[in-house]
């Protein structure tokens, strides 16, 4: 990843800290956008690229893990890399609980903080894939019809062409051919991998 299609947070009070971390999130070809308070980071828009943030868990006002905390109830998936140099073992247990990537006491090696960004980075990426994934198919979803969405719910609860033009009093023929149309505009090979994009939108089983 570069700096063209990735980005680093850094959200620490101190000025001295902001610096030395830039420098070295830069020396990686990774572009780095600082903040000095956990409120001015969540003023800030997300752009829909892989991300991470570097946060100091102690800072006045709204400490790192009210931070962390606040993204979670907003639900906003960034992965998250604490830093401290007063930190406890009931806060870093409490940070890896919620979700956090790692957890570096000051003074940490360099490279192993680069490492903790990279894995976030990956990390971010495959959630942002899984996100547009679910996006991509609930789009399919609304492109169905009534009919065919009353189908597409029935066939993934397991119901046989039959069964379904029973439970909707027409004609199986008819429960067949839209069917054909409702696996098409899912995209779907197979009544496995219809099921299988059900299951990733959460697909609300028949009434």
């Amino acid at each position: 990843m570069t700096s063209s299609d990735s980005v680093v947070y850094i959200v620490d009070d101190n000025p001295l800290v902001r610096d030395s971390l830039v420098h070295l999130v830069e020396s990686v070809d990774l572009r780095a956008e600082i903040f000095s308070s956990a409120r001015d980071f969540l003023e800030n828009e997300l752009p829909e690229i892989p991300c991470c943030l570097v946060l100091d868990i102690r800072m006045p006002g709204m400490s790192g893990l009210d931070l962390q905390g606040e993204l979670a109830t907003m639900e906003i998936p960034i992965p998250i890399i604490f830093i401290t140099g007063h930190g406890t073992i009931s806060m870093s247990v409490e940070a890896m609980k919620s979700g956090a990537v790692d957890f570096l006491q000051k003074p940490f090696e360099d490279q192993k903080l680069l490492d903790a960004i990279h894995s976030a980075l990956e990390l971010s990426k495959c959630k942002l894939e899984q996100i547009r994934g679910k996006e991509t198919i609930k789009q399919r979803v609304a492109s169905l019809s009534s009919r065919e969405h009353e189908i597409f719910i029935r066939v993934v609860a397991g119901m046989l062409n039959k069964q379904i033009a029973y439970d909707l009093k027409i004609n199986e023929n008819t429960i067949k051919t839209h069917r054909y149309r409702m696996m098409r505009k899912m995209k779907a090979e197979s009544l496995a991998e219809l099921i299988q994009l059900a299951a990733k939108v959460n697909i609300p089983p028949v009434n």
